[in-house]
């Protein structure tokens, strides 16, 4: 047998570990499994899976717990996996943007929640000569327009709780206060866009729509900020077509056609739980 050929039947044999890991982790045994179960589940020689896996823990493949000696899939496939998503999304939503960019003649930003951050993941610009560079940068959720957005799928109460934790002295400035955050939050939900005041560029507003996946969970958010001071009339103008573009662009990213929203509180039980999109900057 070829050296190539012996190369490509390890790595199906590897493959074949981590699918089994992959697909059986939302159980009771979501902490790991034992080499034992695994060689037993693909019909093979424990001491070859117990090679197999310790090779693949020495890539960040998979991961042991030092207590129970159970595997499980590790960081590095986690982060491949999240660095794959991510690329997808800003190749899928160029087009989205451009259009509203195009359409408004105003920079139009792709933000996603990083923690209690929004992080812009891609701009386009107006035809304006002076442009902010907002991609790679992440403000503080209060700052930012898009995060209405973002969180739009968590409880009153989350939101509350965050906005507390970030500002203990309370609301009180432009970017508005927890009601006014709240009313802005229940109107993504009915409307689909917020409207909001910007608070670190020279923008007049921000308007933003959430973005969502294919199991309906709020992906990142689209924002376009608005240099000019314009009627409300405009600006609610500029929202439906901003919320018509964020459910095209879901729609690209898989959900399908007619999909309920999940509604609060399916947006705070994942691992990136806070604002993402991009305010200050993005509108």
């Amino acid at each position: 047998m070829s050296e190539k050929a012996v190369s490509s039947a390890g790595l199906r044999r590897d493959m074949e570990i981590l699918e089994v890991l992959a697909g059986h982790g939302d159980g009771p045994d979501a902490d790991g499994f034992g080499v034992n179960w695994i060689a037993q589940r693909l019909g093979r020689e424990k001491s070859q899976v117990s090679r197999a896996l310790r090779a693949l823990e020495a890539e960040g493949m998979v991961e042991r717990d030092p207590v129970t000696r159970r595997y499980r899939l590790g960081w590095r496939l986690f982060s491949l996996a999240a660095r794959t998503q991510q690329s997808r999304l800003v190749r899928v939503a160029e087009p989205f943007l451009r259009h509203l960019a195009t359409l408004f003649d105003e920079d139009t930003h792709l933000c996603v929640l990083r923690g209690e951050t929004v992080l812009t993941l891609s701009s386009v610009p107006s035809s304006r000569a002076y442009h902010r560079v907002w991609e790679g940068v992440s403000v503080p959720v209060v700052m930012a327009a898009a995060g209405r957005s973002l969180l739009a799928d968590w409880e009153d109460e989350q939101i509350r709780g965050l906005l507390r934790a970030a500002l203990p002295g309370g609301l009180d400035t432009s970017i508005g206060g927890e009601e006014q955050w709240l009313a802005d939050i229940e109107h993504v939900r009915t409307a689909g866009y917020a409207v909001t005041d910007v608070e670190l560029d020279d923008s007049a507003a921000g308007v933003s729509a959430p973005v969502r996946e294919h199991r309906g969970l709020i992906a990142a958010a689209i924002s376009v900020s608005v240099t000019r001071a314009v009627a409300e009339s405009r600006l609610r103008e500029m929202g439906t077509a901003v919320a018509e573009t964020a459910r095209r662009l879901s729609a690209a990213l898989g959900l399908p056609p007619g999909a309920p929203a999940p509604g609060p509180g399916s947006g705070a039980g994942g691992v990136d739980r806070s604002p993402g999109s991009g305010e200050s900057a993005h509108g």
